[in-house]
């Protein structure tokens, strides 16, 4: 995969661009199923549809925590034991994935038809934004267990060594969803239900074009009687996976945070309570696509630094940290410009039917994503610790933005400037986050330097 004799830096970039290119269109894809729900049902049902999304979303967040937790845990021990030589282990641990991926799925289902309404609820929905919640959840709640085995089993597959097609999973369903959506809401009328129909039927053909690999693993070959439950096998996973699950978490978390803040004070201003919640999640999810890029960079970077670190080449290590940088920048720049200076063909993409709605989202667009430019480098950063063998900064890292600094901003600075200080709150925590994420990425990269240097 990566020799062990020092490589030229133009060797390196070709290494990241074979890492990242599937996971960046893979994160993007994903990224898609929700900017094209929010753009078709923005043009077709308004502002309270877009605004139902966004209440809806923290249910697919839990979704994604799971999916992380057994997908990130499964693939790293996938990879370890096939490693080691131990085929019998990786049949046990995929068996073990398969039966768990299927009980979630179902779990979850159930629990969230049960409690919807009290979970939307909980989620910020408004009295008018809760009908089009319903509607939308009840039915994309039904696409759960598709999308947990998609996910999980794109993560087997890419261990597997199989990235193209991993990553094919995701864009099957994508191109599914975005051909039903306009279909479905304004040829047949359907509505918000409309989009979530084709949502979970893009996740349907998706979960079965990753099931089909399972039964064609490149490394192992699944007899019947590997396919069962494993207690102690699900506790080693969800050990190695639970700080991609708790990162998910805290996702959740802030968004809890923010749909309730923005709706309480949204309340008090002249925008009204369902304006700042649909513009927040249009906004969201536009961040969405180049946060999928700065991942898919991330992750591609994560392999080589770790590999070269564990090899003691710690100059390589260096460079591929500082190209993952540099491409972050350039990507994050673009992204910049566009939210800055092109907000209004972005957000007339998702209806602009009301005209205080598109006043808000331009605002919030600005102010929220300004400092989007440095967003990429504690991604990145966080990813990098972990490769290296340092979780711990890695975990922090990861918290800094969302957790750490953002909550507490939102809820002081809302609570003296109203929705101003809430949209503040989003570039000061940005800031703050990039200022502790370099401080902990130069004493690095000295160390680096210093280890080379002995050697």
């Amino acid at each position: 995969m990566i020799e062990h004799n020092p490589l030229g830096y133009e060797k390196e970039a070709v290494l990241l661009k074979k890492f990242a290119i599937p996971s960046i269109i893979s994160m993007v894809v994903s990224s898609l199923y929700n900017i094209v729900d929010q753009i078709f049902i923005g043009q077709g049902v308004g502002y309270l549809g877009n605004a139902a999304t966004n209440v809806a979303f923290p249910l697919t967040t839990i979704c994604l925590a799971i999916c992380l937790m057994l997908g990130v845990g499964t693939a790293s021990r996938f990879s370890l034991n096939l490693g080691a030589g131990k085929i019998e282990q990786v049949k046990k641990v995929v068996g073990n994935a398969i039966v768990c991926m299927i009980g979630a799925g179902i779990i979850y289902v159930v629990l969230v038809q049960t409690f919807l309404i009290p979970l939307l609820k909980a989620f910020g929905a408004t009295t008018t934004v809760l009908p089009y919640a319903i509607t939308y959840t009840r039915i994309t709640t039904m696409g759960i267990p598709f999308l947990i085995i998609c996910n999980i089993s794109s993560n087997m597959i890419r261990a597997d060594g199989s990235p193209k097609y991993s990553m094919m999973c995701m864009v099957v369903g994508a191109i599914v969803n975005t051909v039903l959506d306009p279909l479905f809401i304004f040829v047949f009328h359907m509505g918000v239900a409309g989009a979530a129909w084709a949502t979970i039927l893009g996740q349907i053909i998706s979960a079965i074009v990753a099931v089909r690999y399972l039964f064609h693993f490149k490394n192992i070959t699944l007899r019947r009687e590997d396919i069962r439950f494993r207690f102690d096998e699900l506790k080693q996973t969800c050990a190695i996976g639970i700080s991609s699950g708790i990162n998910q978490f805290a996702i959740l978390l802030v968004q809890i945070v923010m749909n309730n803040s923005l709706t309480h004070y949204g309340a008090l201003s002249i925008y009204g309570a369902d304006i700042p919640l649909a513009a927040c999640g249009v906004v969201m999810k536009v961040n969405g696509i180049l946060m999928g890029f700065v991942i898919g960079i991330s992750q591609g970077m994560q392999p080589i630094a770790g590999f070269n670190y564990g090899a003691k080449r710690f100059d390589r290590v260096q460079n591929v940290l500082k190209l993952a940088i540099s491409l972050n920048l350039i990507i994050s720049f673009v992204a910049w410009l566009a939210f800055q200076f092109g907000s209004g063909p972005i957000l007339s993409l998702f209806g602009s039917q009301d005209g205080l709605y598109f006043e808000f989202a331009q605002k919030f667009m600005h102010i929220f994503l300004f400092m989007c430019i440095v967003n990429g480098i504690q991604v990145i950063s966080s990813g990098f610790f972990s490769s290296i063998g340092k979780p711990l900064k890695g975990m922090i890292l990861s918290l800094t933005r969302q957790v750490i600094f953002f909550i507490p901003f939102v809820l002081i600075l809302g609570r003296i400037f109203g929705l101003n200080g809430i949209m503040y709150s989003a570039p000061i925590s940005d800031g703050i986050a990039f200022v502790v994420a370099l401080f902990f990425l130069l004493g690095e990269i000295k160390n680096l330097k210093e280890l080379h240097a002995e050697q």
